[in-house]
């Protein structure tokens, strides 16, 4: 099974991503994307990790998530990747324009062969205005498209609004 977990910001998103990996029964390992780049990013990671169980198995990986799906898959795992707004951040700040496009297709080429149960975190950030700047439009295009398509591509989808999951696929 493969879900995306979308909503806005301290929406509950990650709570209900948790709630549901720790129901399947299966091994969890938790795909954590963000880099602890000041004080306050640490501080939210450090909230993140007091709040997971301690029995799961954590990986952080900032840019090569197909490869880390791919090398944990197995039919016994439920991985829940947290989250993809800041996987998609890391890859289109890259230096090198080639890692976002390879990335990205490498990880829509992989989600639908995986025997792991997948739950994918993301913000939805495409319901305010458009914002200034180049990077910012990109950043609130490629995201819309990356859900278009991860939803076409998941078992499952939920919105997330003040902690209540509404199912939209």
């Amino acid at each position: 099974m493969k879900q995306l977990i979308i909503g806005g910001a301290r929406s509950g998103k990650s709570r209900y991503a948790e709630q549901l990996a720790g129901e399947t029964g299966k091994r969890v390992i938790y795909i954590a994307t963000a880099e602890a780049g000041d004080a306050e990013m640490q501080a939210r990671i450090e909230q993140h990790r007091q709040q997971r169980d301690n029995n799961w198995q954590l990986v952080e990986e900032p840019v090569f998530l197909a490869d880390v799906l791919k090398q944990n898959d197995a039919g016994e795992v439920c991985m829940l990747v947290d989250c993809l707004t800041l996987w998609l951040s890391n890859l289109l700040c890259s230096v090198d324009e080639n890692v976002f496009q390879l990335q990205r297709l490498k990880l829509l080429e992989v989600l639908p062969y995986l025997k792991a149960d997948v739950l994918l975190v993301s913000n939805e950030v495409g319901q305010g205005i458009v914002p200034m700047g180049e990077l910012n439009r990109r950043f609130i295009d490629e995201s819309g498209r990356l859900h278009q398509e991860l939803a076409d591509t998941c078992d499952k989808v939920s919105w997330i609004m003040a902690g209540l999951p509404q199912r939209l696929k």
